[in-house]
């Protein structure tokens, strides 16, 4: 696995990194908390509840909830900052990082609450508020049941096709220092600890690598088209690419519509849902049109609205998100205190831990074992 490149980072870059950083993560979560309490229900059903414009706000009952897609999609971002933090000591092997990481959100299922007896927890696994057990599907609380980590070589959950490990995989296109077929190659053995299925796997690869795109400043079509120059390398691509190519096309076949995205979205499988978020980035007037865009249609609206929310807030940073949406996003502050940890870790990591000498509030965060 392939180490950061020696970049130089100006302030105007990491102010600019930091924006991209934060808004990849509350795209994420604003996208999931927006699409959640219309999760499984057709767009008549939707309709019926919202009027005929559908989802238009945050929803009913606790409004900005977020569900499992942005708990894990911290827990990716957490176990990025720890691979950083222990290659001092020598170990590096970011595939493990990352699933001590997601057995820490496993223990958040079945937890009431924070276990001050594990040390090694850090900070993140210590917020009461990730305790909320939010639906996670069958596929993640097996695949993250016990401490074997599923590899390339052998899955966990060889079939499942669904669209969670796409969803937690934004955080690794942040990795902005890194060969793009790097990045893919990390989503993937990433993926393959819950969803074993090449076409859910490929798929998380793909999300990620156009995320890095975007956070380098290239543009959305670009990032796809890079996306699809290295997915043709790996066996199993096409159902992936092929999909893609579904979503650049469908951009000229006029106005957007509710069946359009659900044609796109299809049966929910983690390919189809990336082609739909794709086109409702592409698509959308603004940020709040492309969310809503991925929200109401007949197909699984908080995945593809989170996914549609990764890409909007790394292609444009945090301050193009609906403020009054942010104002009411359960979790924010934690957020973006993640957020602006991992942009710290990535452009001044030498300056918070080192072979030599350490911050030790900063080792507190992030633990080395």
């Amino acid at each position: 696995m392939g180490a950061m490149a020696g970049a130089v980072w100006g302030r105007t870059e990491q102010q600019d990194f930091r924006s991209r950083v934060r808004g990849t993560l509350l795209g994420v979560a604003v996208g999931d908390a927006l699409g959640a309490p219309v999760d499984g229900l057709g767009l008549e059903e939707i309709q019926e509840q919202y009027g005929a414009e559908g989802v238009v706000d945050l929803g009913y009952g606790r409004r900005g909830a977020v569900s499992h897609l942005t708990q894990l999609t911290l827990f990716s971002v957490d176990g990025l900052i720890r691979a950083q933090v222990r290659r001092d000591t020598g170990a590096w092997h970011p595939p493990t990082d990352v699933h001590r990481a997601y057995l820490r959100w496993a223990a958040t299922q079945r937890d009431w609450g924070p276990d001050e007896r594990r040390k090694d927890d850090g900070w993140l696994a210590r917020e009461e508020w990730l305790y909320a057990r939010r639906d996670p599907t069958r596929a993640l609380l097996i695949g993250l049941g016990d401490e074997t980590m599923g590899t390339l070589e052998a899955p966990k959950n060889s079939t499942e096709l669904g669209p969670e490990a796409v969803a937690r995989s934004a955080p690794f296109g942040l990795l902005v220092g890194w060969e793009p077929q790097l990045v893919v190659q990390l989503a993937v053995e990433c993926a393959t600890q819950t969803h074993g299925h090449p076409i859910a796997y490929l798929s998380a690869g793909a999300y990620a690598v156009i995320v890095h795109g975007l956070a380098c400043g290239e543009s959305l079509d670009g990032a796809v088209q890079r996306a699809l120059a290295l997915l043709a390398l790996r066996p199993g691509h096409e159902p992936v690419s092929d999909a893609l190519q579904h979503a650049l096309g469908a951009v000229r076949q006029g106005m957007p519509t509710p069946a359009r995205v659900e044609e796109l979205a299809a049966d929910g499988s983690a390919d189809g849902l990336l082609a739909a978020s794709v086109y409702c980035a592409l698509v959308g007037e603004d940020v709040r049109h492309g969310l809503c865009l991925a929200v109401n249609h007949d197909g699984p609206s908080a995945a593809a609205a989170a996914l549609t929310g990764g890409l909007l807030g790394a292609l444009h940073g945090e301050t193009a998100l609906p403020p009054a949406w942010l104002a009411e996003l359960e979790g924010r502050p934690t957020l973006l205190e993640l957020a602006d940890d991992f942009a710290m870790e990535m452009t001044q990591g030498p300056a918070l831990h080192g072979p030599a000498a350490s911050s030790p509030g900063w080792l507190a965060r992030y633990p080395r074992a």
